[in-house]
Protein backbone atom coordinates (compact mmCIF):
# COMPACT_ATOMS: atom_id res chain seq x y z
CA UNK A 1 0.00 0.00 0.00
CA UNK A 2 1.28 3.73 -1.05
CA UNK A 3 1.46 6.52 1.18
CA UNK A 4 -1.93 7.93 -0.61
CA UNK A 5 -3.58 4.83 0.03
CA UNK A 6 -2.59 4.43 3.57
CA UNK A 7 -3.74 7.65 3.82
CA UNK A 8 -7.39 7.29 2.48
CA UNK A 9 -7.53 4.03 4.18
CA UNK A 10 -6.72 5.66 7.85
CA UNK A 11 -9.20 8.65 6.79
CA UNK A 12 -11.69 5.86 6.32
CA UNK A 13 -11.20 4.49 9.43
CA UNK A 14 -11.49 7.88 11.31
CA UNK A 15 -14.63 8.37 9.37
CA UNK A 16 -15.72 4.85 10.70
CA UNK A 17 -15.25 6.34 14.51
CA UNK A 18 -16.99 9.05 14.11
CA UNK A 19 -20.28 7.08 13.25
CA UNK A 20 -19.67 4.87 16.28
CA UNK A 21 -19.76 7.92 18.51
CA UNK A 22 -22.30 10.20 16.59
CA UNK A 23 -24.34 6.76 18.04
CA UNK A 24 -23.51 7.53 21.60
CA UNK A 25 -26.13 9.21 22.78
CA UNK A 26 -29.20 8.28 20.84
CA UNK A 27 -29.93 6.21 17.93
CA UNK A 28 -29.58 7.68 14.13
CA UNK A 29 -32.18 9.47 12.69
CA UNK A 30 -33.78 8.93 9.50
CA UNK A 31 -31.37 11.43 7.87
CA UNK A 32 -27.91 10.09 9.43
CA UNK A 33 -28.91 6.62 8.71
CA UNK A 34 -29.39 7.00 5.21
CA UNK A 35 -26.24 8.73 4.73
CA UNK A 36 -24.54 5.94 6.81
CA UNK A 37 -26.07 3.03 4.32
CA UNK A 38 -24.72 5.29 1.46
CA UNK A 39 -21.62 5.78 2.81
CA UNK A 40 -21.03 1.92 3.59
CA UNK A 41 -22.36 0.95 -0.05
CA UNK A 42 -19.91 3.34 -1.81
CA UNK A 43 -17.08 0.79 -0.76
CA UNK A 44 -15.97 -2.68 0.46
CA UNK A 45 -13.47 -0.58 2.28
CA UNK A 46 -15.84 1.07 4.16
CA UNK A 47 -17.20 -2.08 5.52
CA UNK A 48 -14.14 -3.60 6.30
CA UNK A 49 -13.19 -0.75 8.52
CA UNK A 50 -16.54 -1.51 10.19
CA UNK A 51 -15.85 -5.37 10.46
CA UNK A 52 -12.32 -5.03 11.99
CA UNK A 53 -13.68 -2.47 14.85
CA UNK A 54 -16.50 -5.14 15.58
CA UNK A 55 -13.51 -7.79 15.92
CA UNK A 56 -12.44 -6.34 18.59
CA UNK A 57 -15.51 -5.01 20.29
CA UNK A 58 -15.96 -8.76 21.33
CA UNK A 59 -13.17 -8.12 23.83
CA UNK A 60 -13.60 -4.79 24.60
CA UNK A 61 -17.11 -6.13 26.63
CA UNK A 62 -15.06 -8.21 28.44
CA UNK A 63 -13.02 -5.33 29.25
CA UNK A 64 -15.68 -3.57 31.30
CA UNK A 65 -16.05 -6.85 33.21
CA UNK A 66 -12.20 -7.09 34.29
CA UNK A 67 -10.13 -3.75 34.85
CA UNK A 68 -6.85 -5.63 34.50
CA UNK A 69 -7.97 -6.26 30.67
CA UNK A 70 -5.93 -4.21 29.14
CA UNK A 71 -6.30 -2.79 26.01
CA UNK A 72 -2.62 -3.69 24.70
CA UNK A 73 -4.25 -7.38 25.94
CA UNK A 74 -7.05 -6.64 23.61
CA UNK A 75 -5.07 -5.75 20.91
CA UNK A 76 -2.69 -8.14 20.85
CA UNK A 77 -5.43 -10.98 21.21
CA UNK A 78 -7.19 -9.32 18.29
CA UNK A 79 -4.47 -9.90 16.19
CA UNK A 80 -3.76 -13.20 17.00
CA UNK A 81 -7.86 -13.83 15.80
CA UNK A 82 -7.67 -16.41 12.46
CA UNK A 83 -8.83 -13.66 9.89
CA UNK A 84 -8.75 -10.52 12.01
CA UNK A 85 -6.55 -8.29 10.91
CA UNK A 86 -5.81 -5.80 12.97
CA UNK A 87 -4.21 -2.19 12.09
CA UNK A 88 -3.00 0.45 14.46
CA UNK A 89 -5.20 3.34 13.32
CA UNK A 90 -8.09 0.71 15.04
CA UNK A 91 -6.77 1.46 18.35
CA UNK A 92 -6.81 5.32 17.60
CA UNK A 93 -10.53 4.97 17.06
CA UNK A 94 -11.06 2.99 19.79
CA UNK A 95 -8.97 5.21 21.90
CA UNK A 96 -11.47 8.02 20.72
CA UNK A 97 -14.38 6.63 21.72
CA UNK A 98 -13.01 5.48 24.96
CA UNK A 99 -12.98 9.03 25.71
CA UNK A 100 -16.18 10.15 25.31
CA UNK A 101 -17.88 11.30 28.85
CA UNK A 102 -21.09 9.88 28.90
CA UNK A 103 -21.90 6.07 28.60
CA UNK A 104 -18.83 2.95 28.93
CA UNK A 105 -17.05 3.66 25.92
CA UNK A 106 -16.87 -0.06 25.76
CA UNK A 107 -20.40 -0.59 25.58
CA UNK A 108 -21.19 2.34 22.90
CA UNK A 109 -18.28 0.73 20.58
CA UNK A 110 -19.66 -2.65 21.41
CA UNK A 111 -23.46 -1.81 20.65
CA UNK A 112 -22.40 -0.20 17.64
CA UNK A 113 -20.17 -2.95 16.34
CA UNK A 114 -22.83 -5.34 16.57
CA UNK A 115 -25.38 -3.03 14.36
CA UNK A 116 -22.68 -2.54 11.88
CA UNK A 117 -21.50 -6.18 11.78
CA UNK A 118 -25.15 -6.91 10.79
CA UNK A 119 -25.71 -4.50 8.39
CA UNK A 120 -22.52 -5.22 6.45
CA UNK A 121 -23.29 -8.62 6.71
CA UNK A 122 -26.75 -7.61 4.99
CA UNK A 123 -25.08 -5.96 2.62
CA UNK A 124 -22.49 -8.09 1.20
CA UNK A 125 -25.30 -11.24 1.78
CA UNK A 126 -27.70 -9.81 -0.54
CA UNK A 127 -24.36 -8.72 -3.33
CA UNK A 128 -24.98 -5.33 -3.21
CA UNK A 129 -21.80 -3.43 -3.20
CA UNK A 130 -21.89 -0.29 -5.08
CA UNK A 131 -18.75 1.27 -6.47
CA UNK A 132 -20.54 4.63 -6.08
CA UNK A 133 -23.92 6.34 -4.63
CA UNK A 134 -25.00 7.47 -8.56
CA UNK A 135 -27.07 4.22 -8.76
CA UNK A 136 -28.99 5.79 -5.73
CA UNK A 137 -32.07 7.44 -6.66
CA UNK A 138 -31.97 10.16 -3.57
CA UNK A 139 -29.32 13.05 -3.45
CA UNK A 140 -26.84 12.99 -0.35
CA UNK A 141 -26.44 16.12 0.81
CA UNK A 142 -23.36 16.80 3.59
CA UNK A 143 -21.52 19.49 5.11
CA UNK A 144 -18.17 20.07 6.34
CA UNK A 145 -16.60 22.67 8.52
CA UNK A 146 -13.36 23.62 10.11
CA UNK A 147 -12.71 26.16 13.44
CA UNK A 148 -9.92 28.59 13.35
CA UNK A 149 -6.53 26.82 13.64
CA UNK A 150 -8.60 23.45 12.65
CA UNK A 151 -8.13 20.95 9.95
CA UNK A 152 -9.94 18.53 8.18
CA UNK A 153 -9.81 15.33 5.35
CA UNK A 154 -12.52 13.50 5.02
CA UNK A 155 -13.14 10.25 2.11
CA UNK A 156 -16.41 11.23 0.41
CA UNK A 157 -18.38 8.81 -1.12
CA UNK A 158 -17.01 8.00 -4.52
CA UNK A 159 -13.45 7.69 -2.84
CA UNK A 160 -12.59 11.06 -3.21
CA UNK A 161 -10.70 13.45 -0.60
CA UNK A 162 -11.90 16.35 0.47
CA UNK A 163 -9.26 18.79 2.50
CA UNK A 164 -10.61 21.55 4.63
CA UNK A 165 -8.30 24.58 5.87
CA UNK A 166 -8.71 26.12 8.62
CA UNK A 167 -12.27 28.44 8.95
CA UNK A 168 -13.14 26.66 6.06
CA UNK A 169 -17.23 25.46 5.16
CA UNK A 170 -18.07 23.28 2.40
CA UNK A 171 -21.62 21.45 1.27
CA UNK A 172 -21.67 18.26 -0.89
CA UNK A 173 -24.01 17.20 -2.49
CA UNK A 174 -23.98 13.75 -4.82
CA UNK A 175 -26.74 12.99 -7.10
CA UNK A 176 -27.19 10.26 -10.50
CA UNK A 177 -25.42 12.74 -12.77
CA UNK A 178 -23.26 15.12 -10.72
CA UNK A 179 -21.39 15.72 -7.77
CA UNK A 180 -21.21 19.23 -6.69
CA UNK A 181 -19.48 20.58 -4.01
CA UNK A 182 -20.05 24.45 -2.76
CA UNK A 183 -17.32 26.20 -1.10
CA UNK A 184 -18.64 28.48 1.19
CA UNK A 185 -15.35 30.14 3.30
CA UNK A 186 -12.27 29.36 3.34
CA UNK A 187 -9.54 26.61 1.32
CA UNK A 188 -10.14 23.49 0.48
CA UNK A 189 -7.83 21.14 -1.72
CA UNK A 190 -9.48 17.72 -3.64
CA UNK A 191 -8.03 14.86 -4.86
CA UNK A 192 -10.79 13.28 -7.22
CA UNK A 193 -11.96 9.98 -8.08
CA UNK A 194 -12.47 10.39 -11.89
CA UNK A 195 -16.10 8.83 -13.05
CA UNK A 196 -16.98 9.12 -16.56
CA UNK A 197 -20.73 10.30 -16.74
CA UNK A 198 -20.41 11.99 -13.28
CA UNK A 199 -18.46 15.23 -12.85
CA UNK A 200 -16.84 16.64 -9.99
CA UNK A 201 -17.92 20.57 -10.02
CA UNK A 202 -16.53 23.01 -7.57
CA UNK A 203 -18.47 26.33 -6.92
CA UNK A 204 -16.75 29.19 -4.91
CA UNK A 205 -18.14 32.72 -5.42
CA UNK A 206 -18.56 33.51 -8.78
CA UNK A 207 -15.92 31.04 -10.04
CA UNK A 208 -17.30 27.03 -11.39
CA UNK A 209 -14.31 24.57 -11.46
CA UNK A 210 -15.15 21.45 -13.08
CA UNK A 211 -12.62 18.26 -12.84
CA UNK A 212 -11.20 16.74 -15.57
CA UNK A 213 -9.48 14.26 -13.21
CA UNK A 214 -6.74 16.02 -11.16
CA UNK A 215 -5.99 17.32 -7.66
CA UNK A 216 -6.50 20.61 -7.17
CA UNK A 217 -7.17 23.44 -4.32
CA UNK A 218 -9.72 26.06 -4.31
CA UNK A 219 -9.47 29.20 -2.03
CA UNK A 220 -11.75 32.63 -1.14
CA UNK A 221 -10.59 35.46 -0.25
CA UNK A 222 -12.86 38.33 0.28
CA UNK A 223 -12.41 39.60 -3.00
CA UNK A 224 -11.17 37.28 -5.12
CA UNK A 225 -11.56 33.09 -6.02
CA UNK A 226 -7.87 31.70 -6.43
CA UNK A 227 -7.39 27.83 -8.12
CA UNK A 228 -4.31 25.97 -7.96
CA UNK A 229 -3.61 22.79 -9.92
CA UNK A 230 -1.41 19.96 -8.00
CA UNK A 231 -1.98 17.32 -10.78
CA UNK A 232 -3.99 16.67 -13.95
CA UNK A 233 -6.31 19.09 -15.29
CA UNK A 234 -9.25 21.36 -14.57
CA UNK A 235 -11.68 23.52 -16.27
CA UNK A 236 -12.40 27.41 -14.65
CA UNK A 237 -15.61 28.71 -15.88
CA UNK A 238 -18.20 31.50 -14.38
CA UNK A 239 -21.07 30.79 -12.08
CA UNK A 240 -23.96 33.06 -12.54
CA UNK A 241 -25.13 34.43 -9.34
CA UNK A 242 -28.34 36.26 -8.89
CA UNK A 243 -28.52 39.73 -8.40
CA UNK A 244 -30.83 41.95 -5.92
CA UNK A 245 -33.70 40.80 -8.73
CA UNK A 246 -33.36 37.32 -8.48
CA UNK A 247 -32.04 37.22 -12.47
CA UNK A 248 -28.91 34.93 -12.61
CA UNK A 249 -28.43 36.39 -16.05
CA UNK A 250 -24.51 36.61 -16.70
CA UNK A 251 -21.81 38.02 -19.25
CA UNK A 252 -20.82 35.03 -21.57
CA UNK A 253 -16.99 34.49 -20.59
CA UNK A 254 -14.49 31.73 -22.13
CA UNK A 255 -14.11 28.67 -20.04
CA UNK A 256 -10.34 28.38 -19.15
CA UNK A 257 -8.20 24.77 -18.57
CA UNK A 258 -5.53 25.20 -15.69
CA UNK A 259 -3.13 22.14 -15.64
CA UNK A 260 -0.69 20.75 -13.42
CA UNK A 261 1.21 23.82 -12.00
CA UNK A 262 -0.69 26.83 -13.07
CA UNK A 263 -2.91 28.82 -11.02
CA UNK A 264 -5.85 31.49 -11.98
CA UNK A 265 -7.19 34.41 -9.28
CA UNK A 266 -10.87 35.73 -10.19
CA UNK A 267 -11.52 38.26 -8.90
CA UNK A 268 -15.38 39.82 -8.33
CA UNK A 269 -16.40 41.54 -11.77
CA UNK A 270 -13.01 40.61 -13.70
CA UNK A 271 -12.19 37.35 -15.70
CA UNK A 272 -8.93 36.73 -16.15
CA UNK A 273 -7.08 36.15 -19.58
CA UNK A 274 -4.96 33.11 -18.63
CA UNK A 275 -3.75 31.48 -15.93
CA UNK A 276 0.23 31.94 -14.41
CA UNK A 277 2.78 29.12 -13.63
CA UNK A 278 3.19 28.76 -9.71
CA UNK A 279 4.72 26.19 -7.15
CA UNK A 280 1.89 23.86 -6.81
CA UNK A 281 3.59 22.66 -3.87
CA UNK A 282 4.21 25.68 -2.27
CA UNK A 283 0.53 26.55 -2.52
CA UNK A 284 -0.96 23.75 -0.99
CA UNK A 285 1.94 23.65 1.62
CA UNK A 286 -1.42 24.00 4.39
CA UNK A 287 -1.74 20.33 3.66
CA UNK A 288 1.32 19.85 5.55
CA UNK A 289 0.39 22.43 7.91
CA UNK A 290 3.26 24.90 6.90
CA UNK A 291 3.12 28.38 5.34
CA UNK A 292 6.05 28.87 3.26
CA UNK A 293 7.24 32.59 1.90
CA UNK A 294 9.30 33.87 -0.73
CA UNK A 295 10.66 37.69 -0.02
CA UNK A 296 7.02 38.71 0.87
CA UNK A 297 6.03 41.55 3.07
CA UNK A 298 5.99 40.85 6.74
CA UNK A 299 2.42 42.58 6.67
CA UNK A 300 1.24 39.58 4.17
CA UNK A 301 2.87 36.90 6.43
CA UNK A 302 1.61 37.64 9.53
CA UNK A 303 -1.77 37.88 7.69
CA UNK A 304 -1.45 34.33 6.58
CA UNK A 305 0.12 33.41 9.92
CA UNK A 306 -3.00 34.77 11.99
CA UNK A 307 -5.40 32.34 10.37
CA UNK A 308 -4.16 29.75 12.35
CA UNK A 309 -3.09 31.17 15.26
CA UNK A 310 -5.23 31.41 18.62
CA UNK A 311 -2.67 34.45 19.47
CA UNK A 312 -2.68 37.11 16.39
CA UNK A 313 0.32 38.89 15.65
CA UNK A 314 -0.08 43.00 15.68
CA UNK A 315 2.39 44.96 13.89
CA UNK A 316 2.71 48.01 15.63
CA UNK A 317 5.22 49.92 13.72
CA UNK A 318 3.68 50.31 10.03
CA UNK A 319 7.26 50.50 8.63
CA UNK A 320 7.61 46.82 9.48
CA UNK A 321 4.96 45.89 6.85
CA UNK A 322 7.26 45.93 4.27
CA UNK A 323 10.01 44.25 5.64
CA UNK A 324 10.93 41.03 3.08
CA UNK A 325 10.99 37.89 4.47
CA UNK A 326 11.56 33.92 3.38
CA UNK A 327 10.76 30.80 5.13
CA UNK A 328 8.87 27.59 5.83
CA UNK A 329 7.12 28.03 9.03
CA UNK A 330 4.88 25.54 10.46
CA UNK A 331 1.42 26.84 11.14
CA UNK A 332 0.97 24.66 14.62
CA UNK A 333 4.58 25.98 16.31
CA UNK A 334 4.32 29.47 17.52
CA UNK A 335 7.05 29.71 19.75
CA UNK A 336 8.89 28.88 16.67
CA UNK A 337 7.71 31.43 14.77
CA UNK A 338 7.88 34.05 17.20
CA UNK A 339 12.10 33.09 17.47
CA UNK A 340 12.33 33.52 13.72
CA UNK A 341 10.45 36.84 14.37
CA UNK A 342 13.44 37.83 17.22
CA UNK A 343 15.27 36.55 14.84
CA UNK A 344 15.11 39.59 12.34
CA UNK A 345 17.33 42.42 13.06
CA UNK A 346 15.66 45.30 14.25
CA UNK A 347 12.72 44.12 15.18
CA UNK A 348 11.14 43.97 18.75
CA UNK A 349 9.12 41.16 20.20
CA UNK A 350 6.33 41.07 23.19
CA UNK A 351 4.21 38.16 23.59
CA UNK A 352 1.32 38.65 25.99
CA UNK A 353 -1.17 36.72 26.89
CA UNK A 354 -3.33 37.48 23.92
CA UNK A 355 -1.36 38.74 21.14
CA UNK A 356 1.77 39.11 20.02
CA UNK A 357 3.28 42.13 19.33
CA UNK A 358 5.57 43.16 16.55
CA UNK A 359 7.63 46.20 16.69
CA UNK A 360 11.01 48.39 15.80
CA UNK A 361 13.66 47.95 18.44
Amino acid sequence: MNFNEDRVRAAIAEQAGEWFVANEEAPLDTRDSAALAAWLRASPAHIEEFLGVSAIARDLKAAGADPEYSLEAILARARADEGAEVHPRWSRTIAAVRDTPSRPWFAVLATAACAVLSLGVFLMWNGRHVEHVATADVVTTMHFETRHGEQLTRVLADRSVLHLDTDSAVTVRYGRNERRVVLLSGQAAFEVAHEAGRAFRVIAGSTEVVDLGTQFDVRLERDATVITVVEGRVAVASFPRPDRTGSTSAQSRPTIPLSAGQQIRVSEGEWPAAPIAVDAQRATAWLRREIVFDHEPLGSVAAEYNRYTSKPIEIATPALRGLQVSGVFATDDPDAFVAFLRSLKGVRVEVADSRIRVSRD
